[in-house]
């Protein structure tokens, strides 16, 4: 394919080599939350362990379809404590809940329209994606970076545990951002 060495044209052409499925590159993605503490401040997090794959569409740029799993137990806040607590039955309940799921059904413009499964609780959701750009590694791989971000209410699928304080207010707050970069190797 002859690519175009400016404008619109050139965009286009590049894209074309980049068409296809991709599967997700862990080493080089990152999938994390936050969520509001003593309604003061923020508690971030990430998951260690998750796959996927996604299909980027050439005339679009963007992508069509996502599906990811993610560990449930590889939660990680940086405190054992809190992690071991994020694993029980107060809220994942990871020996009897092991995976977290998302499958985008369709793509609008810049909103990703899919399902989330938390505990067995699938609900849909619409998150904020944006390919963040395309390039071919040193070793001749395509690649195609996602940013993908939103908000749920944790409530909603089954996380409610937390404890009333005596100011007033709660431990934790309810909703929870999202925020999920993901980097991804066309599949030969």
């Amino acid at each position: 394919m002859k690519i175009i060495k400016t404008g619109l044209a050139s965009v286009m052409a590049a894209s074309a080599l980049f068409a296809g499925t991709y599967n997700v590159d862990p080493s080089h993605s990152n999938v994390g939350f936050k969520v509001k503490h003593l309604m003061i401040s923020n508690v971030t997090g990430k998951f260690n362990k998750f796959d996927g794959s996604f299909e980027y569409d050439e005339k679009s740029g963007k992508i069509t379809a996502l599906n990811g799993v993610v560990d449930a137990s590889s939660i990680n806040t940086e405190d054992q404590k809190r992690d071991g607590h994020l694993k029980s039955a107060d809220f994942f309940d990871v020996a009897k809940y092991p995976n977290i799921t998302f499958k985008v059904s369709k793509v609008d413009d810049d909103k990703a329209y899919g399902k989330l499964t938390i505990k067995d609780v699938t609900k849909d959701v619409v998150f904020d994606v944006e390919t963040t750009g395309t390039a071919t590694d040193p070793w001749g791989n395509k690649r195609v970076g996602l940013e993908i971000s939103g908000k749920i209410n944790r409530e909603d699928f089954g996380l409610t545990w937390n404890q009333a304080l005596e100011a007033g207010g709660v431990l934790l707050g309810d909703t929870i951002k999202i925020n999920v970069e993901l980097e991804g190797i066309l599949a030969k």
